[in-house]
């Protein structure tokens, strides 16, 4: 049997590589964080499979579409470039957005998770290119980039994994089933496809989370009595 590479290898290795960053078996513990909506539970204003869909759609709509999304891209183009500036000040950027504590501390933490498990991988970058608190979404675009992952794909997987991460939050934390959450992925799909298409065509001045409900969840989840998450 020939073991030669084809023509496609290349693509296929980026999509393995892909799905290996955005597979929710990566051990850095992203499985630990609600991103607040815990705590909209708590409240009261997330009970059902509608008003989570809800939830997740504005999320997608008004904070993925216009911070994580749009700076994804424009880190790739930092990589391709050797542009440690732009790296650092995009890096920069994302922490400043972290409107709470926990939100700051999740990229934080996920971002030095991934960093070591990329360290043991060999696949880190040049040390002058890697900001010393980098965070998670400086890393993923690295990790992204080294492994040659089309534009297009780096944000859609992205956004796929914190899909997947919200609703294994909810299958945890509320009366919501595996099937409901099903049905969640084949409404919020199309949503992840326009959001990446919004996010592609934003000006820097055009950047920056809506999300006053999110930022007053996670507020509120910092001194929430009885919690499953760290956000």
């Amino acid at each position: 049997m020939s073991t030669e590479s084809g023509p496609g290898a290349s693509d296929d290795m980026a999509l393995l590589g892909l799905m290996q960053l955005v597979s929710p078996a990566l051990p850095i513990g992203a499985f630990a964080f609600s991103q607040g909506l815990e705590s909209a539970f708590e409240l009261d204003w997330v009970k059902d499979e509608k008003s989570l869909g809800e939830w997740l759609a504005g999320v997608l709509n008004d904070g993925l579409a216009r911070c994580e999304l749009p700076i994804l891209a424009r880190l790739q183009v930092a990589w391709a470039a050797a542009d440690g500036e732009a790296i650092s000040y995009w890096n920069d950027w994302l922490h400043a957005n972290r409107e709470t504590a926990e939100l700051a501390a999740e990229d934080s933490r996920l971002g030095a998770s991934l960093a070591r498990l990329l360290g043991s991988l060999d696949l880190l970058p040049d040390s002058p290119f890697l900001p010393e608190k980098t965070g998670y979404v400086t890393v993923f675009s690295w990790a992204a980039y080294r492994r040659g992952v089309p534009l297009r794909q780096i944000l859609l997987g992205f956004a796929w994994a914190w899909l997947e991460n919200q609703l294994a939050v909810a299958c945890k934390a509320l009366p919501l089933g595996h099937t409901a959450a099903q049905r969640l992925v084949e409404r919020l799909r199309p949503a992840l496809v326009a959001a990446v298409d919004a996010a592609l065509v934003l000006e820097d001045n055009e950047l920056g989370p809506v999300l006053p409900g999110l930022a007053l969840a996670s507020a509120l989840h910092e001194t929430q009595y009885s919690r499953l998450f760290r956000s």
